[in-house]
């Protein structure tokens, strides 16, 4: 019963919204998608190197993924 309490107080209180945590968040995302494009780039340039039989699949979908996250970045203006 203590909680039904609680937690009906909390919902009477007004909800603050730090807006500054928005600016914050846009960083990291933008942060964590350029990270992942360096990473699938260097992928890509070591998969160039190797002589396997599905490397130009591989080199394909990664340029792909790339081709997405970038086109993320631009979307939301990152």
């Amino acid at each position: 019963m203590d909680k039904y309490t609680r937690s009906q107080a909390m919902t009477d209180q007004p909800r603050t919204v730090k807006l500054d945590h928005h600016d914050s968040v846009r960083t990291h995302v933008c942060q964590q998608i350029s990270t992942e494009v360096e990473r699938l780039e260097r992928r890509i340039e070591t998969l160039r190197l190797t002589n396997a039989p599905h490397t130009a699949i591989m080199i394909s979908t990664y340029e792909r993924m790339i081709d997405r996250k970038k086109g993320f970045l631009r979307n939301w203006n990152l």
